[in-house]
């Protein structure tokens, strides 16, 4: 049986798309969360201290304070996430220069961390074209 080339090239546009169209998830919503940084901790505070402290101004996703994987001990600073952005502006805030345990909290909307430029080889950070 011949085909005619314009139903091959139409079957194989609907392939194609098909194929683009299997990985995505078009029936999820993505549910907005507003990330926290919490910074000047005391060294003393727990992830269940944090979550308290913030559950004050509504939902509390999750709550971590960052520690130290050699000695376990914090580092000092944690993150909040917080799925409504009212509740976390309020919280941001209520919270930033607040005195907690002697220490004033630095509370803002957290940044991605900036990816450093990273140069492969062994030669001292120089590339083979930077010689000459």
């Amino acid at each position: 049986m011949a085909y005619n080339g314009d139903v091959c090239w139409e079957l194989f546009r609907l392939c194609l798309r098909w194929m683009r169209g299997r990985g995505r998830q078009t029936n999820k919503k993505k549910v907005y969360q507003m990330d926290i940084y919490v910074g000047n901790l005391a060294y003393a505070t727990t992830d269940e201290e944090l979550r308290t402290q913030f559950s004050a101004f509504g939902t509390v996703a999750s709550a971590r304070v960052c520690v130290d994987r050699m000695t376990g001990r914090s580092k000092g600073f944690g993150f909040v996430e917080m799925p409504n952005k009212e509740e976390a502006a309020a919280a941001i805030a209520a919270m930033n220069g607040k005195d907690v345990d002697g220490r004033g909290l630095r509370v803002n909307e957290s940044q991605p961390k900036p990816r450093e430029e990273r140069r492969g080889g062994f030669g001292g950070g120089r590339d083979r074209r930077d010689r000459g």
